[in-house]
């Protein structure tokens, strides 16, 4: 398994938690996603630590060792997760789990967080599988887009989505910021908010 990554030396008020889902880890070329974070540290001061998995053990891991271990847990206001599925599903490794069994596996352990799906990901839920999220895991809001990477990637609307929380705390006046910014990307992409 990796080791974790910070992209930013200093010592912001947020930070960014990316796990991303890789083929393999073992591989160690720069995926894009890592590239976008080194640009978020440069452009914006936000400070992110990128881990990979390949299995759904190293993501319960990923998660487990910034939960357990990283004494700057509070300061994670998103996690930020670059991962393949649809609807209220992720995949990892051709295995498909729904949101409802990785509610399960961080029950509690995710107050006051938010979990940004990027794009490579569809995000499409009923009020009650959202609810269920929110409730059992403690989650402050799940956020993402309708629609799938083959119409755009999603890493500008992304990076101006985290260059705003060092502006708002209120998770709703943000996102209308977020359309007021940038209307046409945020409805191309389908931009959505459960909290």
């Amino acid at each position: 398994m990796d080791s974790i990554e910070r992209s930013n030396y200093n010592v912001p008020d947020h930070f960014i938690f990316c796990l991303e889902c890789v083929t393999d880890i073992n591989q160690t070329s720069i995926t894009p996603t890592r590239t976008n974070l080194e640009q978020l540290a440069t452009k914006y001061n936000l400070t992110s630590i990128y881990k990979s998995c390949d299995t759904i053990e190293g993501l319960e891991d990923s998660l487990n060792a910034l939960l357990y271990r990283d004494h700057d847990f509070k300061n994670y206001e998103i996690l930020y997760l670059v991962l393949q599925g649809q609807a209220n599903t992720i995949c990892i490794n051709a295995y498909y789990y729904t949101l409802e069994e990785i509610a399960e596996l961080f029950e509690g352990k995710l107050t006051g967080k938010i979990l940004h799906f990027a794009n490579s990901k569809t995000l499409d839920l009923e009020p009650d599988e959202a609810q269920y999220f929110l409730d059992i895991t403690g989650a402050k809001a799940i956020s993402g887009y309708g629609v799938d990477a083959t119409y755009g990637n999603s890493n500008t609307l992304d990076a101006l989505f985290f260059s705003l929380f060092s502006e708002q705390d209120n998770i709703v006046d943000l996102v209308e910021t977020l359309f007021q910014k940038n209307y046409t990307l945020c409805k191309l992409l389908d931009f959505r908010l459960y909290y």
